[in-house]
């Protein structure tokens, strides 16, 4: 049983901690989407040592540790709605780029460094950091790892798994992990920093992260292609691959839905079609040195409209035309948000079985009620967010008897068809549920005794990813 914080031990920590490391709380004590609000003392050290302080002095007062990185999860992982009165260890102000290895493709930084910051520091050397998602602005390192964070990019360069290299990390006890390698190849027994990434701090706080670089495509081109169907889009992947190579860098679904929102709400971005598709892909490709990436979009262009795949389409010619297009993609998320969705899901299907779950799902919510979807996503990995929307002139909270319901039909068929119902998101605390239900007996047991090995005393982010035993 865990104890919350008093005043004496808020007294003991100040006695370790400078004035600046204290936080007002109400900033860490809400998450985006709104649902929950959370509780803590915010502390925020400002390197390893102070985040080593502070956990020992927890662990031997037995309190409970909340791990806050940008506060951009959307799955609750960063708040602590109940239970005894954690300290929330916010990374906000660590956050030096501690060496860039050019001719090594590294990067090492502190944990609270955000996205954009390392990506800029990678282009000062001619580099490419190739973790990119809507909320690079304020996103930060540490959770990044710790959510495992896909993006837009996952197609080409992997999840944050794949673009990292080695992590400092300070266990429960309060010890430190050195494990900040910069090697490629190290057999050297188990691989530690593979148990932390994406284990959203129930095992300890990532401090530091050596990640990996790549170098920067020498042209990049951009286009959105609208095509008649989810089908048509996943053919015109293979098409595109084919036609690319491992140039092709994304490739991303946007349904009709997409554009009438931001219309509706904005964020305020100009259609690139004087008819709103139905379906589009965004695709980007990055290539060296040879042909120009927009003669080989219009190659692509012309091999899908040959084959049925594609009905219209915009090729970027310039910087300006492809952030147009790309404020499309990454507007939807502020426009879902500003409708407020009954129920959002973030759910990946082997890549084949994607058209067939976007229209059986879409026959199920039918069967619910009258709703309005909202389907985009990473059709290059099988990622889609497939999100349910009141109708208009409708609040979602007109809708929280259903939401359940919603959440549980859409889950159980991914998990039917051999998918996953958090394919970038994380678990949190909202997905805790989720574990219960679908995941494998045998890995829940497994999770449970890294767990009890690495966090006995269950300090670590109480309550986030791990269902209770026996539930």
């Amino acid at each position: 049983m865990l104890n919350p914080v008093t005043p004496d031990f808020e007294a003991l920590l100040r006695a370790l901690l400078p004035d600046a490391a204290f936080k007002d709380p109400t900033p860490y004590l809400s998450e985006p989407r709104g649902r929950w609000s959370g509780q803590g003392l915010v502390v925020a050290p400002s390197d390893t040592a102070e985040v080593a302080a502070v956990v020992r002095a927890c662990a031997a007062a037995g309190i409970g540790i909340v791990p806050y990185s940008g506060g951009t999860g959307l799955v609750g992982g960063q708040i602590m709605p109940d239970g005894p009165v954690p300290v929330v260890l916010s990374l906000d102000r660590m956050t030096k780029i501690r060496a860039v290895y050019p001719s090594e493709n590294v990067l090492v930084c502190d944990a609270g460094t955000i996205l954009a910051d390392v990506q800029q520091a990678a282009a000062d050397v001619d580099r490419l950091f190739a973790l990119s998602l809507a909320s690079e602005g304020s996103a930060r390192i540490g959770g990044l790892l710790s959510t495992n964070a896909g993006g837009v990019n996952v197609l080409r360069y992997g999840n944050a798994r794949a673009q990292c290299l080695g992590l400092e990390v300070v266990r429960p006890d309060g010890t430190i992990w050195h494990g900040l390698s910069r090697l490629r190849k190290d057999n050297t027994g188990y691989d530690l920093r593979d148990l932390f990434i994406g284990a959203e701090g129930t095992l300890g706080v990532i401090t530091a992260a050596a990640l990996k670089l790549a170098p920067r495509p020498v042209a990049v081109g951009t286009a959105i292609l609208a095509v008649p169907s989810p089908a048509a889009g996943l053919a015109l992947l293979g098409v595109a691959g084919q036609i690319v190579g491992d140039g092709l860098s994304a490739f991303e679904l946007i349904g009709g839905q997409g554009y009438a929102f931001l219309a509706e709400v904005g964020p305020e971005v100009k259609a690139p079609f004087a008819q709103t598709p139905t379906w589009s892909v965004l695709v980007e490709i990055g290539l060296g040195a040879g042909r120009s990436p927009e003669e080989i979009l219009a190659d692509l262009f012309e091999a899908g409209t040959n084959a049925g795949l594609i009905t219209d389409g915009v090729i970027a010619q310039s910087q300006a035309q492809r952030a147009a297009l790309w404020a499309i993609r990454e507007g939807i998320p502020e426009a879902n948000r500003r409708i407020g969705s009954i129920s959002s899901h973030d759910i990946s299907v082997p890549l084949s079985a994607v058209p067939e779950f976007i229209t059986r799902a879409e026959v199920l919510i039918a069967q619910i009620g009258h709703f309005r979807i909202n389907c985009f996503g990473h059709l290059g990995d099988g990622n889609l967010h497939f999100n349910v929307f009141p109708p208009k002139g409708k609040s979602r909270s007109d809708y929280d008897a259903l939401r359940q319901k919603v959440k549980t039909c859409l889950h159980d068929l991914a998990h039917n068809m051999g998918g996953s119902v958090s394919a970038e998101h994380g678990i949190g605390r909202l997905k805790v549920g989720d574990m219960a239900r679908y995941a494998d007996p045998v890995k829940l047991a497994m999770m449970r005794a890294i767990k009890e090995a690495l966090d006995p005393q269950g300090l670590m982010n109480p309550g986030a990813v791990l269902p209770p035993a026996g539930v």
